[in-house]
C-alpha cells in the first residue's frame, strides 16, 4: 500500500517516513496553492488529510488549480480531491468538511486534533483567527499569503510573516499589522518577494475584478508550504522562525 515511496524513502530515509504516515495534517482551501499542496502531501505519503472547502470547481479553476480538469467541473472540491488523492495513495485516510472556517464555527478543527494545519484561505478573519487560535493552542500551523497577480515562482519563500514587509503585498501588510494587535510573535508563511504586476483586465480601476493568475506562482506555493510541513512534521524546523529549534 505504501510502496510507491521507496524512491522517496532514498531522500528522506524511512524515519521521515515512519512520522509523516502517523501525522494528521488538516488543509483549509483547495484551490491553485492548497490542492498542490495536498496532492503533494498525499504523494509524500502524510497517513492522514482533513480537506476542508466549500467550493465547486469551476472553469476558470482549470489554468492554475491541479484538482481542476473538465471530467470534474461542478463537482466539490473536496470530492474531486479524495477521488483524486485515493487513486494516488490507497493507505491515505481522508476526511473532508465541505463549509468555510469560521471563528464562530471552527470547533470541528481543533476537534479533529491536527498534528499540522496548512491555511490556503483566502479570507482576512479566518486567516487571524487560525493564527490565534493554533498558537494558543500550540498547533504549528503555515499561512500562505498572497499567490495573484504574480508571474515568477523563483520568488516565493518560507519564513516569518514579519519577512513580507516590502514585499506589496496587501494580505501580508493587513497581516502583519492585525497579528501586531493580537499578540502573535510568529507566523510561518509562504509569501512572494515579486511586487504584484498591474493587472491588465477591464475594470481594475474599480478594483472589483479578482486578482490575475497563472499555472506558475500558486502551484508553486503549494509545492513550497508542503516543503514547510515536510520540515515541521519531521522534527527539523531549524532556521524556519526565529528563534524556534
Amino acid at each position: 500500500m505504501w510502496d510507491f515511496l521507496g524512491r522517496t524513502a532514498l531522500v528522506v530515509g524511512q524515519d521521515a517516513l515512519d512520522r509523516l504516515r502517523g501525522a494528521r495534517v488538516a488543509l483549509l482551501g483547495l484551490g491553485g496553492v492548497g490542492g498542490a499542496a495536498a496532492e503533494a502531501l498525499c504523494r509524500l505519503g502524510v497517513g492522514r488529510l482533513l480537506l476542508v472547502d466549500h467550493d465547486v470547481v469551476e472553469e476558470s479553476n482549470l489554468n492554475r488549480q491541479i484538482l481542476a480538469t473538465r471530467e470534474v467541473l461542478g463537482q466539490s472540491k473536496t470530492q474531486a480531491a479524495r477521488r483524486r488523492l485515493a487513486s494516488i495513495s490507497p493507505g491515505l485516510v481522508i476526511e473532508t468538511a465541505e463549509t468555510f472556517y469560521l471563528p464562530e464555527e471552527s470547533d470541528f478543527l481543533y476537534d479533529w486534533r491536527p498534528d499540522l494545519v496548512l491555511d490556503a484561505t483566502d479570507t482576512v478573519s479566518a486567516k487571524l483567527h487560525l493564527a490565534r487560535e493554533c498558537e494558543a493552542r500550540g498547533i504549528p500551523l503555515i499561512s500562505a499569503m498572497g499567490t495573484g497577480n504574480r508571474l515568477d515562482p523563483s520568488r516565493l519563500r518560507l519564513g516569518d510573516v514579519w519577512e513580507t514587509a516590502g514585499n506589496g503585498c496587501p494580505l501580508a501588510r493587513i497581516m502583519r499589522r492585525e497579528l501586531r494587535r493580537r499578540g502573535v510573535e510568529h507566523l510561518l508563511t509562504v509569501y512572494s518577494q515579486e511586487p504584484p504586476l498591474r493587472g491588465l483586465c477591464a475594470g481594475e480601476a474599480n478594483g472589483r475584478h479578482s486578482p490575475g493568475s497563472t499555472a506558475l506562482v500558486p502551484p508553486a506555493a503549494g509545492y513550497l508550504m508542503a516543503y514547510g510541513a515536510f520540515r515541521v512534521l519531521t522534527g527539523d524546523t531549524g532556521g524556519l522562525l526565529p528563534g524556534r529549534d
